[in-house]
């Protein structure tokens, strides 16, 4: 399994790294090997388990949230996370230009959430009882499992998406579980939402 190489310290070079992975799409030509078709590519991400969460941010000209399964760690000194969205997003536009976000981490419980930020064509923040500002003024949905306030570090365009490297800042644990133990967690799953509890762990 590849590895951040071990000289790499700062969150800049972390990102130099990850830029650095990406092949642009302008220059994958025509000579180059066939890509897998793209109704077999999304069959395989289909069937691959994604952790629930919602990414909410405010440039300046009001607030967007989106529900995305793209979000990991991928270091811990310093604390970064990537995620991508697509151009074709609500939201793109806003999270181009943000410096900073919200990424909340969902658990069953938020269900209503997930779904929220999943719905195209609809106002994410029209009833102001489930969501407020932070003193930063990011908006945050309140009472979900999790969430971290990050700075937005690097921005890499891949394909028709945007991946987003981002620098944990601020953070905030509602509700958490012992290791090993039921947690109540969401995930998407062949177009399906599910829940992590004690009959879906496997004992070992």
């Amino acid at each position: 399994m590849w590895r951040w190489p071990s000289s790499v310290r700062s969150a800049q070079e972390l990102a130099s790294c990850a830029r650095s992975l990406l092949v642009p799409a302008s220059e994958v030509t025509e000579s180059a090997t066939p890509s897998l078709p793209a109704d077999d590519f999304k069959a395989i991400f289909r069937g691959h388990p994604g952790g629930v969460s919602l990414i909410s941010a405010d440039a300046g000209d009001g607030p967007v949230a989106l529900t995305a399964t793209s979000v990991a760690s991928i270091s811990v000194d310093p604390p970064l996370l990537v995620f991508s969205i697509s151009a074709l997003s609500s939201a793109a536009k806003v999270l181009t230009r943000a410096i900073s976000l919200v990424v909340h981490s969902l658990d069953a419980h938020d269900i209503e959430v997930a779904k929220l930020g999943a719905t195209s064509g609809i106002d994410r923040f029209a009833q102001n009882q489930t969501w407020s500002r932070l003193s930063s003024g990011e908006p945050v949905f309140d009472d979900v499992r999790a969430w971290v306030r990050c700075a937005v570090i690097e921005r890499v365009q891949a394909g028709t998406s945007t991946v987003f490297v981002a620098r944990a800042l601020e953070s905030h644990i509602e509700r958490d579980s012992e290791p090993g133990q039921p947690s109540n967690g969401l995930v998407y799953h062949n177009r399906a939402w599910h829940r992590l509890d004690e009959n879906s762990q496997i004992k070992n």
